[in-house]
């Protein structure tokens, strides 16, 4: 008997990659991976397509992220291979986008770390709230936010309780802006700012760049890993 009529339990599926018998019949009914007959009885058949449908899926999440994962295995099993082939596109630019956003990030965050505070490019004078975000191009939510969590914490007028941001203020919520837009959460900004300001180096955010360049390059290896699954899944021969 071939291989693709050997015919599996649920359970198989199950125990092969540590989910519920339930979650297998639930990968069927939204289509992430094909079809099933059942037996006179009505319960549902499975065979090695199933298991390599299963594997690929998983295999897909681990770089593309469970949703876009689901999404392409729906796309293959509708018949829709330039919708997958697509959508696996989509990943790779976006990947790149980030790669990108990194490098540029890094070269603009080693300029400002390294900025004396008293340097000509920083204001001269302490500047409100809204002066400061418009000078940094956020908005006044941002930067209260960043006060909330302890990134910043700006002197207040004795008299009004007005914020008042100087030009190391005006440096670190650049650097906070920036890190942000890399996708940094609060806690590794946290770092690299207490690094800057207790040892005025910018070893802590070269760090965390090089942190954040070998989780993209991992993802990429994964991504890279799913597709050979996928090309394999979509061009074996899947006729009983």
């Amino acid at each position: 008997m071939s291989r693709e009529r050997t015919t599996l339990r649920p359970v198989d599926l199950a125990r092969l990659v540590g989910v519920s018998t339930q979650q297998i019949r639930n990968y069927v009914d939204e289509s992430v991976l094909p079809p099933t007959a059942r037996t006179a009885a009505g319960y549902r058949v499975f065979h090695a397509r199933h298991r390599q449908a299963l594997l690929t899926y998983r295999t897909l999440a681990k770089g593309y992220g469970w949703d876009p994962a689901k999404a392409i295995m729906q796309a293959v099993h509708a018949g829709d291979l330039a919708e997958a082939l697509t959508l696996v596109d989509t990943a790779h630019a976006a990947l790149h986008e980030q790669r990108l956003s990194l490098r540029a990030a890094g070269t603009a965050l080693e300029a400002v770390a390294e900025q004396n505070p008293d340097a000509s490019a920083l204001p001269r004078y302490d500047m409100r709230i809204g002066d400061a975000a418009a000078h940094l191009g956020v908005r006044t939510s941002a930067l209260r936010v960043w006060e909330a969590v302890g990134l910043l914490s700006p002197a207040r007028d004795p008299a009004t309780r007005y914020r008042s941001y100087n030009a190391t203020d005006i440096r670190d919520a650049r650097m906070i802006s920036m890190l942000r837009q890399g996708r940094y959460a609060f806690p590794q900004i946290q770092v690299i700012l207490d690094g800057l300001r207790r040892t005025g180096s910018s070893d802590a955010l070269r760090a965390a760049i090089a942190q954040r360049q070998a989780e993209l390059t991992q993802r990429a290896t994964a991504m890279l890993e799913g597709a050979s699954h996928l090309h394999h899944y979509t061009t074996a021969d899947h006729t009983p």
